[in-house]
């Protein structure tokens, strides 16, 4: 089978995993080792964090990072997995529709066959990108896939509720236009009240990402309210450096070692980290 055909394959595998009620489930990842640990624990895909990304390779996140630095990481993971990749890739590296069309096509040349696009915009304007703008991105990001044959999941994340810029009506007013643009799911972060989802995943007409950390309902109810993809987004991540900051506080504070307990076996990670994976 050729590398086409692999991710034509992965594609259509991937957007066959988002089903409301039935939700794929994503502990994002930020580098191979995380990619291979998400696998090996069962994930159906392997999701980047661009939060993530951009701490590990040494910048903020928020339009910081490059996109070639950002595509060059996601390259690494999806030839780490044999699973399929998602590739945040946050307002898509690009200051104009077009070059969201030369993003999506270097996603594709590193192995993704997702993507996430948010509507945030960084800086001092507006919170969020106008409709119509983003529409255009999206409209181009899936005329790019669909130029190369490749049936690339479009996740548009929707900034509403993260940035405190719109409600219920305005947000599905967004996913209406985005849908209708070639988006084929809507990510919204920042709200994981039961009434509001419920009336999401109902007022859609498309399948419904949310975004989970501590405090959040459970994977189980929220397939029960109709969610079809479920995020950890950067909250794996920020687990790992909340232990990385206590254990170095211990050992340099109290010259103990309590922290560094449960650690994975050197052996074990060490063995899952030799050789590739991607067929």
């Amino acid at each position: 089978m050729t590398n086409d055909n692999v991710l034509r394959e992965q594609a259509l595998a991937f957007r066959a995993l988002h089903v409301p009620g039935r939700p794929l489930v994503l502990p994002n990842a930020w580098d191979t080792a995380s990619a291979r640990l998400v696998e090996e624990a069962g994930a159906a895909a392997v999701a980047t964090t661009s939060a993530g990304l951009a701490w590990v390779l040494g910048t903020a996140d928020g339009d910081r990072l490059s996109g070639g630095d950002a595509l060059a990481a996601v390259a690494r993971i999806a030839d780490a997995v044999a699973v399929p990749v998602s590739a945040d890739i946050e307002t898509g590296y690009a200051d104009d529709a077009t070059g969201v069309g030369d993003t999506i096509r270097a996603v594709l040349a590193a192995g993704a066959v997702g993507v996430n696009i948010e509507d945030g915009l960084y800086g001092d304007g507006a919170p969020l990108r106008p409709v119509a703008e983003q529409a255009t991105r999206i409209a181009v990001a899936r005329e790019a896939a669909d130029a190369a044959g490749v049936p690339l999941f479009v996740n548009a994340r929707i900034d509403t509720y993260l940035r405190g810029a719109g409600g219920l009506d305005d947000t599905l007013e967004r996913a209406a236009a985005f849908l209708a643009a070639g988006a084929d799911g809507v990510f919204v972060p920042g709200v994981v009240d039961p009434v509001t989802v419920k009336a999401l995943a109902e007022g859609l007409e498309g399948p419904l990402n949310v975004l989970v950390g501590p405090g959040a309902p459970t994977v189980a109810e929220l397939a029960a309210l109709g969610v079809a993809r479920v995020s950890a987004g950067s909250a794996v991540a920020e687990a790992v450096h909340g232990l990385v900051h206590r254990a170095a506080r211990e050992l340099l504070g109290a010259g103990t070692y309590g922290a560094l307990a449960g650690g994975l076996d050197y052996g074990n990670l060490n063995g899952l980290m030799s050789g590739r994976r991607r067929p």
